[in-house]
């Protein structure tokens, strides 16, 4: 029988720590100007990945692939993200934070500037190492801005900053669509001749501006700083301090789940712009400018979910907004018209939190392996690279029916949520 004083005690402890995490700051003063470059970083790969999606489609017009053919687009990116998200924690374990977002950006810039001969030479297979090189700096910079943004104030606030930042991501994701179909599909119909350079010229451009960023961030000082996830550690090492990064199952599921939600998210927004030209009868222009529609719907999804996590949990939100996009897949693979292309809207919202959620879950407590850990889920991002290849080929005979496959991407996000995270 529990008596009334340890009861009192309880009440008085879970109050405690409930003030305390309400109490925690989200960032200090001199960390301000390093979060804001570090935060840039988040939109810049949103621009790049949207801009994949976007090209995906553009070459099915300009260089005759099919759907299945121009998943390769996908897979070339996210293939990168396995090669590269080990050696790059490795690199920055070595090198520190800074260091490691300067390799980045020169690998982005550097395949955006390989765009050039790709296209000179109209060839595909020059295209698609150019996005190999550039999505390698990608995966630097996810590797490296997770745990950087999460070492820029209290561990109690990192799902706030990580979700913070992903806000900006959401940005840049809303930005390479609209750029995409201005310059890309715009131009292919009005019947140019020289699709080609305008792919080349846009590319130059990006490469240019990530170059500037690069440049400004070396001349940066940032503030020593201590990951969050090393602090308060006991003197005396316990047998959960002692075990392999292999035997804490948070992170082991965390990188389970983010392959299937990385494979879903790649598979939905690599064919978002036939759906609406095959299905809603859209131009490519029209439907690619809806794609950036998509894309806001992910921003304002982070923004409410980043709020929502004040009152509940992140992973039973994480949970609870898997079922929505189980629903809203089972919609859109009706193709109920408009009904469907709504419900294909919101699936970007339901997806907002789960990418930064699923990384910063996988990351709790693993103290000074909080590093290495980042790198294999960014690895996890594999799935990417798999599920557009197997939508498209699905895609090819229709669209609709192609997005049953998600489906089962979500149940395994809802299980991680629900059944296999354990607070601690």
């Amino acid at each position: 029988m529990i008596s009334p004083e340890s009861l009192e005690q309880d009440t008085t402890s879970t109050s405690s720590a409930k003030s305390s995490a309400h109490l925690a700051k989200f960032t200090e003063k001199k960390y301000l100007v390093t979060l804001a470059f570090v935060t840039s970083l988040f939109m810049c790969w949103g621009i790049a990945l949207t801009m994949g999606d976007v090209l995906n489609r553009h070459f099915q017009s300009v260089l005759g692939l099919t759907k299945a053919q121009s998943g390769l687009v996908q897979f070339s990116i996210f293939g990168a993200y396995a090669i590269m998200a080990i050696p790059a924690g490795i690199f920055i374990k070595k090198v520190g934070y800074k260091n490691g977002v300067l390799l980045g950006l020169t690998l982005y810039a550097l395949g955006a500037f390989l765009f050039v001969p790709a296209a000179n030479a109209s060839s595909f297979g020059i295209f698609r190492i150019a996005l190999f090189v550039l999505a390698c700096g990608m995966a630097t910079l996810e590797t490296v801005a997770h745990p950087f943004m999460a070492a820029l104030g209290d561990q109690r606030t990192s799902d706030q900053r990580i979700n913070f930042a992903q806000s900006f991501n959401a940005v840049g994701a809303f930005v390479g669509p609209m750029m995409g179909s201005y310059f890309l599909l715009r131009e292919r119909s009005e019947a140019a001749t020289d699709s080609l350079g305008a792919v080349k010229q846009l590319y130059i451009w990006i490469g240019v501006a990530i170059a500037a960023i690069a440049i400004a961030f070396a001349l940066v000082k940032v503030p020593p700083v201590k990951d969050p996830h090393d602090e308060d550690q006991p003197l005396e090492k316990t047998e959960a301090d002692t075990k392999s990064l292999f035997a804490h199952k948070n992170f082991v599921w965390a990188v389970v789940a983010q392959f299937f939600n990385v494979a879903a998210q790649a598979g939905t927004w690599a064919f978002f712009i036939n759906y609406g030209h095959e299905k809603m009868n859209y131009t490519d222009e029209k439907a690619g400018k809806l794609f950036s529609v998509f894309m806001l719907m992910m921003l304002l999804g982070r923004f409410v979910g980043t709020s929502l996590m004040k009152f509940i949990s992140p992973n039973r939100l994480l949970a609870a907004f898997a079922l929505g996009n189980v629903l809203m897949c089972l919609i859109v693979a009706q193709g109920w018209g408009m009904i469907s292309f709504i419900a294909l809207l919101m699936i970007n919202f339901f997806f907002s939190i789960m990418y930064p959620t699923i990384f910063s879950l996988g990351l709790k407590d693993l103290g000074p392996k909080t590093r290495q850990a980042s790198s294999f889920i960014v690895m996890g991002m594999f799935g990417g690279a798999v599920f557009p290849l197997i939508m498209g080929h699905i895609a090819d005979t229709n669209i609709a029916t192609a997005y049953y496959l998600p489906i089962i991407c979500y149940i395994v996000i809802f299980l991680y949520g629900a059944r296999l995270y354990k607070l601690r």
